[in-house]
């Protein structure tokens, strides 16, 4: 007996997705353990821990290879993880794409309601690794003579962890914003196109995607609020900033692309029922 076409593209893109949440899952874990090395890597790097390396630099050098010191090898031994770490977490996302792409592409293979059903899916996962996985790290060190380089603080956030800090602070104002335009709204408009997908001839369908087409700018306010601390930092000349994007911008910049293209993918799909 052969199978319907349809249905073995359909078995290819169901498997897309759960690889897709598997690798999401493994860049997520490598992205968390990348965070927690480069805080361990901060440590080290404080005053009083850097007062230490350069006190046992000159001990070596007083007391030559009989002295053995473990802070500069600890702390390469330490460097070597964490960038070991980065090339997994970048790995693992990197991958994540090519299967998301292959996803999308289905485009030119199945119905545009199918389309709009696993596309709605395949945004809601997007979604959930762009809002948990760490967005943004920031580092602020100083050059201090006799000691080296002092890192003064370091962050690393995504944007629950950011929606999470700015309410602790008091920005409510602010908080609230990127929780109602980055995760409030994302998330009902993914329930609205998947809603319409499964009830495509519901009299409210046509409602739902113009509604959200028209919203659906606002979806970048918090990638707009990293560009603006970016700037901030770099116009800070009292200390030297280095500011290093995570893996969890990628995903929810893919989240954005996703949800337009699907978001498209409705509008016409509701139109050629109109026409006909």
């Amino acid at each position: 007996m052969i199978a319907h076409p349809k249905r073995n593209i359909y078995a290819l893109i169901s498997l897309c997705l759960l690889v897709m949440l598997f690798l999401g899952a493994k860049a997520y874990v490598y992205a968390i353990e990348y965070e927690q090395a480069t805080t361990n890597m901060v440590m080290l790097q404080g005053a009083g821990e850097q007062a230490k390396l350069q006190l046992e630099k000159l001990a070596k050098v007083l007391l030559g290879e009989s002295f053995e010191g473990t802070r500069e090898v600890d702390y390469a031994l330490l460097k070597a993880k964490q960038e070991a770490l980065m090339q997994e977490a970048q790995g693992y996302t990197l991958y994540f794409m090519y299967v998301l792409a292959i996803v999308l592409g289905s485009f030119f293979f199945i119905s545009l309601r199918a389309y709009t059903f696993f596309g709605s899916i395949t945004a809601m996962i997007t979604l959930f690794y762009g809002l948990i996985s760490p967005l943004l790290m920031v580092t602020i060190h100083k050059e201090v003579e006799y000691l080296g380089d002092i890192v003064l603080s370091f962050e690393s956030k995504g944007v629950i962890g950011s929606i999470e800090k700015l309410f602790s602070t008091g920005d409510i104002v602010v908080a609230t914003v990127i929780l109602l335009f980055s995760v409030i709204v994302p998330i009902l408009k993914i329930l609205s196109l998947f809603f319409i997908a499964i009830f495509v001839k519901h009299r409210f369908a046509g409602h739902i995607v113009a509604f959200f087409k028209a919203i659906g700018k606002w979806s970048m306010v918090d990638v707009f609020v990293v560009a603006v601390f970016l700037v901030y930092l770099t116009a800070n000349k009292a200390d030297v900033s280095r500011a290093e994007v995570e893996v969890g911008l990628y995903f929810f910049l893919a989240y954005v692309l996703v949800s337009m293209l699907v978001s498209v993918s409705a509008s016409k799909m509701l139109q050629r029922l109109k026409d006909t």
